[in-house]
């Protein structure tokens, strides 16, 4: 029997955002589709929805999914979205057990994982500030700078018709009763599940249902180049790892007891605040994700001790730092326009043009 998956797992490493490149991903090819017993499925994931089929084989789930939607997904193409959905023969892979490695590893500018739905987590975006990615400041999908066409799910299309999430997939916690019960909505490409944002307050068992606090905030001062400005939560590179200023580490995770693992294990968390998705692995990623990473990028790596990788999620142990912006769930964050202007003969963000897109879709600082 033909089972929709409930949770899938992992995912492939790409470009995240509506205006990435164009290669194609990696990891699809032809479904061999295969069966599970009721019991197997039940012994993974009692009660759950999905579109994607899943086994296990050895030490691993396997996860074949088409990338489309169980819920209509928004109108696509649009206008700050000219891509069209494609459908997509995922064949991935996850740890059955997954280990928590020494270090965490770095997951930026990759996918982290994947819905119960089949489709892809990708958090990240390939819009830097004037289109210049050696500039170091990189444009947040959520952060109140760019228009990229997200649909009311956190989700839009890639050039080649990747349908991915940039947020907290709105319509899988639906689905899930995600406010009543931490939910189960998919798995990392490491093998830890994802849950959605609200988890027991006790982490030891089952308890009263809160929401978790990411432990990232906005950094104190102004911005040392590239669009000037203050830190407003625009870019990557505005945030800070605050270790204990919320319920999640660093990965955007945490030990707890959750229904299906009523024992506890580790898992990460969505949260509508930065990171949104993790940027980063406790586990090693399986390689049927980092295979699919783009040409000359270098994804899955362990982060420095110093916790201040490339995209600077610098750890910081001022606690009365600026407090988060919140983007989902309250009033639009109140952003800054800021920076040096430019320039005599040189054009600023706005005027920016470049790229397969013509004019920058992302403003200001």
């Amino acid at each position: 029997m033909r089972l929709r998956l409930a949770l899938a797992s992992a995912l492939l490493a790409s470009q995240a955002a509506a205006h990435d490149g164009g290669a194609p991903i990696g990891g699809e090819e032809p479904i061999e589709h295969i069966h599970l017993t009721d019991e197997i499925w039940d012994l993974l994931l009692p009660q759950a929805k999905a579109s994607a089929d899943i086994t296990v084989q050895g030490d691993s789930r396997r996860i074949h999914a088409n990338g489309y939607p169980n819920k209509p997904p928004g109108k696509f193409p649009n206008r700050n979205n000219p891509h069209a959905i494609a459908k997509k023969n995922y064949n991935l892979k996850v740890p059955l057990n997954p280990q928590k490695t020494a270090e965490p590893r770095d997951a930026q500018g990759s996918v982290f994982g994947i819905a119960i739905n089949g489709v892809v987590m990708d958090p990240g975006t390939a819009e830097f500030w004037q289109n210049d990615r050696r500039s170091g400041w990189n444009y947040e999908a959520l952060g109140g700078a760019c228009k990229l066409g997200l649909d009311k799910y956190n989700a839009h299309v890639q050039p080649n018709g990747t349908y991915h999430y940039h947020g907290i997939p709105t319509g899988v916690v639906s689905d899930t009763g995600g406010r009543s019960v931490p939910a189960m909505i998919g798995y990392a490409a490491d093998g830890f599940p994802i849950y959605g944002q609200y988890g027991y307050s006790d982490p030891a068992g089952k308890s009263p249902v809160k929401k978790l606090k990411s432990s990232y905030r906005i950094k104190n001062g102004n911005r040392p180049d590239g669009p000037g400005g203050r830190y407003n939560g625009k870019f990557t590179q505005d945030w800070a790892y605050v270790n204990g200023a919320g319920d999640l580490d660093r990965c955007n995770g945490r030990f707890a007891a959750t229904p299906e693992y009523p024992d506890g294990t580790y898992h990460y968390v969505l949260t509508d605040t930065f990171p949104f998705i993790p940027r980063c692995w406790m586990g090693n990623p399986d390689q049927s994700f980092t295979r699919l990473k783009g040409r000359g990028q270098r994804r899955g790596e362990p982060l420095p001790e110093s916790n201040a990788p490339d995209h600077d999620f610098a750890a910081v142990g001022d606690l009365d730092a600026a407090p988060l912006i919140k983007v989902q769930g309250g009033p639009p964050p109140r952003l800054r326009p800021g920076g040096p202007p430019p320039q005599r003969g040189q054009r600023g963000p706005r005027q920016q043009r470049g790229g397969p897109g013509g004019r920058a879709p992302c403003s200001g600082s």
